[in-house]
């Protein structure tokens, strides 16, 4: 499910005067891991969906929303030594928007983020990923991408290439220190898959990308065909 109305909510100031897109959880209702549970009982504080291992270890366990860059600015005052962010059970957001702006606090904080074995990230969590300012994955890890809509029912392959639409995802691909040609590429990679389903990818799979090995692919916004996909009911 996605709860693509909220992206521009007035809680943020507006960037753009577009539909409102979102990335949002993909799988939210699973059963609890073993590693979510050991996060659960080894916390020494939670905030929001964030839980503080320690005093520079925090880890993700549940959707971010409008509310979680606040969050997140009461933890590090609270924990200013955190430098690393686990990537433990982030089935997505709710709020895209506020969702990039918590991926740009991390990345002006100067965190890393690491997917552990076991670790699932899903939907807008990999966004939330990229802004690690080094990004562990181990190859026990999962991934999920698929497209997004907007409150009209439109998705990526809907709009020009040029549009506001591809840009704010582009830009902060840039901006988390991808080529263009490489934005491009990890763009239509996780568009290749429609809302209703999801694109799984190994931790693997995903570090090619973070390397830069997987994006030898065609950089308009047509489907990527190389990579294999399981439907995932929401």
């Amino acid at each position: 499910m996605r709860c693509f109305a909220l992206l521009f909510a007035p809680v943020l100031a507006a960037v753009f005067a577009a539909p409102a897109t979102a990335r949002d959880e993909v799988g939210a209702a699973r059963y609890v891991s073993a590693q979510h549970a050991a996060v659960e009982r080894a916390a020494l504080a939670a905030f929001g969906p964030f839980r503080v291992i320690d005093d520079r270890t925090v880890a993700i366990v549940d959707v971010t929303d409008e509310r979680s860059p606040d969050q997140f600015v009461a933890l590090l005052a609270r924990y200013p030594g955190i430098a690393t962010l686990d990537f433990v059970e982030a089935p997505g957001t709710h709020d895209d928007r506020a969702n990039f702006a918590l991926a740009r606090m991390v990345r002006a904080h100067g965190i890393a983020t690491r997917a552990p074995a076991g670790g699932s990230v899903r939907s807008g969590a990999v966004e939330l990923f990229l802004a690690g300012v080094s990004r562990t994955i181990d190859a026990g890890s999962e991934f999920a991408v698929h497209g997004w809509l907007d409150e009209r029912g439109r998705g990526a392959q809907d709009f020009p290439e040029e549009a506001l639409e591809h840009r704010r995802y582009l830009d902060f691909y840039m901006e988390m220190g991808m080529g263009a040609a490489e934005a491009r590429a990890f763009y239509t990679m996780t568009n290749s898959v429609p809302f209703e389903g999801a694109l799984w990818l190994t931790g693997r799979e995903m570090q090619g990308w973070m390397d830069g090995r997987e994006t030898a692919v065609s950089p308009s916004l047509a489907p990527v065909p190389s990579l294999a996909y399981a439907s995932l009911p929401l």
